[in-house]
C-alpha cells in the first residue's frame, strides 16, 4: 500500500510540475505580447460612375459592392484602423474622390490611403497633389505632408506607407524613386532600434502574385536589398494585381489583397501580435455579402481560381520568427 501510494504521490508531482511548467510558459509568452493590433485591408475599390462592366471587372456595381464593404467593416470590432492600399477611383476625377470620401467616412474607424496607377494619370487636371490634398482635407487623419508617409498606430509597430505611382506617362508598371527608398531606409532603422514591427503598404507588390511585365514594380530588387539589410521580420501589403496571394520569403512576408470589382471582391482583416521571439499574423478573408454581383464577376474573370488564390492565401496563421 505505501508503495502504491508513493508511486500516486510521485506521479502526482510529475503532472503537477509538467502543468506547471505549460502554465509558465504561456504566461511567460502572453505577457511578453505587445498591443495586439487589428486593422481592415481593402485595395481597388475602382469606384465608378459607369453603367457598363468591362472584360474583369463588374464596375457598373462599384457602389453596391463599396456599400457593402464599409457595412462589413463597422460590424467587426475593436479595429485600430482601415487602409486602402490604392485605386480608391476608377479615374482621377475630383466627383469619384469626393463620393469615395464620403463613403470612407462612413467607417466607425480611422483609414489612410495609398495611392494607386488610377489614382494617378497623364493629362488630367486632378493630378496627384490635389487628389491628395483633397484626400487630406476630408480625413482629419491624413495630416500627412508627402504622399508616403509612416505612423505609429500601437506600441511595437510602425506603419510605412509608399507611393510608388508614376504619373509622367502612361503606365501600370510602378517605380519607387531614390528619395523614398533613401527614406524608407530611415524608417526601417528606426523600427528596428524602437523594437517595431514595420507593415509596409503601397499599391505595386514586391513580390508578384502571377508574372505580368506591364505592371510590376519596375525597381522590386533595390526595394528587396533595402528590407533585407535589417533581419527581422517585415510584412508587405499590396495590391494592384486583383489576387488573393500570402508568400512567406525568409523574414519578409508579401501579402497581396484583391479588388472589390473583381472576383472574389473581397477584403481583409488582419490581426497582429508581437511576441517576444515571434510575429504572428492572423488573416481573415471577407467576401462581398452581394453573391449575384460576385458570381457575374467570376464569369468576367479569365481565371477565377489565381485571383482567389488557395486557402491559404485567403485565411490562416503566419509566423515570422526574429
Amino acid at each position: 500500500m505505501k508503495k502504491n501510494k508513493k508511486k500516486k504521490g510521485f506521479f502526482s508531482r510529475i503532472i503537477y510540475w509538467c502543468l506547471f511548467a505549460v502554465f509558465v510558459y504561456f504566461g511567460v509568452n502572453a505577457l511578453s505580447y505587445a498591443d495586439t493590433l487589428k486593422f481592415a485591408h481593402i485595395s481597388d475599390v475602382h469606384l465608378s460612375d459607369k453603367t457598363v462592366d468591362t472584360s474583369y471587372k463588374v464596375l457598373s456595381h462599384s457602389k453596391e459592392l463599396f456599400e457593402d464593404e464599409i457595412e462589413q467593416i463597422n460590424s467587426v470590432p475593436n479595429l485600430d484602423f482601415v487602409i486602402v492600399t490604392g485605386d480608391l477611383a476608377d479615374k482621377p476625377q475630383k466627383q469619384l474622390v469626393e463620393e469615395a470620401c464620403d463613403r470612407m467616412n462612413k467607417l466607425n474607424y480611422k483609414w489612410y490611403f495609398a495611392f494607386g496607377n488610377h489614382d494617378a494619370a497623364v493629362g488630367t487636371s486632378f493630378k496627384k497633389e490635389k487628389y491628395f490634398n483633397y484626400i487630406k482635407k476630408r480625413n482629419k487623419n491624413m495630416k500627412f505632408e508627402k504622399q508616403y508617409y509612416s505612423f505609429v498606430p500601437k506600441p511595437g509597430y510602425r506603419v510605412i506607407v509608399l507611393d510608388a505611382t508614376v504619373d509622367s506617362r502612361v503606365t501600370a508598371n510602378g517605380e519607387l524613386p531614390e528619395e523614398q527608398l533613401t527614406w524608407l531606409d530611415g524608417e526601417l532603422s528606426e523600427a528596428q532600434k524602437a523594437n517595431q514591427v514595420p507593415l509596409i503598404f503601397l499599391h505595386h507588390p514586391l513580390r508578384e502574385p502571377f508574372p505580368s511585365f506591364h505592371h510590376r514594380l519596375k525597381n522590386a530588387q533595390e526595394f528587396k536589398d533595402i528590407l533585407d539589410k535589417y533581419q527581422m521580420p517585415i510584412a508587405v501589403f499590396s495590391g494592384h494585381y486583383h489576387a488573393a496571394k500570402i508568400y512567406k520569403e525568409g523574414h519578409i512576408l508579401h501579402v497581396s489583397t484583391p479588388s472589390l470589382v473583381t472576383y472574389p471582391c473581397a477584403f481583409r482583416i488582419v490581426t497582429v501580435n508581437n511576441m517576444k521571439n515571434q510575429v504572428v499574423f492572423n488573416f481573415d478573408f471577407r467576401e462581398t455579402n452581394l453573391k449575384e454581383i460576385q458570381k457575374k464577376a467570376k464569369l468576367l474573370t479569365f481565371s477565377s481560381s489565381t485571383y482567389r488564390g488557395e486557402e491559404s492565401d485567403r485565411n490562416g496563421i503566419v509566423i515570422l520568427e526574429k
